[in-house]
């Protein structure tokens, strides 16, 4: 199959401090395959709306289309996100800079290729990353917690992984299309992936750079969400 336009769903809540930068960072991204931005404002309570919208002024040639929502969490930005793109390969990525543009086109190439139809982005399969002094601690309860879900997952479903939390995951249309995601908030992460498993395709994993944040950066997720995840994956692995 030839695959023609990429579409990158950014879901967006009250990242004024670094969803500019982002934009302009995924619009330098230089590709194979034309590109398309649908962002998702998730009823962004800052000046996430007012930027957004100058960075789209500043670019009218691109292709980037924008949507605000009530706020509804990440899981309904991206769900909604999924239903607006109309690309062959869909990118989710997050409104931080916590994950590098740059690293698009080594991931979008093993479907480019036939070589897969699902591509993680591994932050821990890389050397490449970058932990600021002052969320050291937290980076490691992150990365601890994210080594127990994969670790789960690989249990529970048959295949290896290193990191099924990453926010970087891409899939065809194809795949898109068989997909039936229902989860509103960060569980949207854990479903995402039982269903690609229960439906039989296989992830390949790529290393990406990744560039930690902390809490008074704006880092959402926390240790509720990870145990929330975990009892996903069990429940959503014997479910029809």
């Amino acid at each position: 199959m030839g695959y023609k336009l990429l579409s990158i769903v950014i879901p967006v809540y009250n990242e004024e401090r670094t969803v500019e930068i982002l934009l302009e960072k995924v619009l330098k991204a230089r590709l194979p395959v034309k590109m398309e931005i649908v962002i998702i404002d998730d009823g962004s309570a800052d000046t996430s709306p007012e930027i957004i919208k100058k960075v789209i002024s500043r670019h009218k040639g691109q292709q980037i289309r924008y949507f605000r929502k009530a706020n509804g969490g990440k899981g309904s930005a991206v769900r909604l996100g999924l239903k607006k793109a109309k690309g062959d390969i869909f990118l989710i990525q997050d409104a931080d800079l916590e994950y590098d543009p740059s690293d698009y086109r080594k991931l979008i190439n093993p479907i480019l290729t036939g070589k897969s139809q699902v591509v993680y982005g591994s932050r821990y399969l890389s050397e490449k990353g970058h932990l600021k002094e002052n969320s050291h601690f937290t980076f490691k309860i992150h990365k601890l917690g994210n080594n127990f879900l994969s670790v789960l997952a690989s249990m529970l479903y048959g295949q290896r992984f290193t990191d099924i939390e990453t926010g970087y995951k891409l899939f065809t249309r194809r795949v898109y299309g068989r997909l039936r995601l229902k989860s509103d908030d960060f569980r949207i992460e854990p479903e995402i992936t039982s269903q690609i498993l229960k439906l039989g395709y296989s992830i390949t994993e790529v290393p990406i750079n990744y560039y930690s944040r902390d809490f008074n950066e704006g880092k959402k997720i926390t240790w509720r969400d990870g145990i929330k995840a975990a009892a996903g994956l069990i429940s959503w692995r014997f479910r029809n």
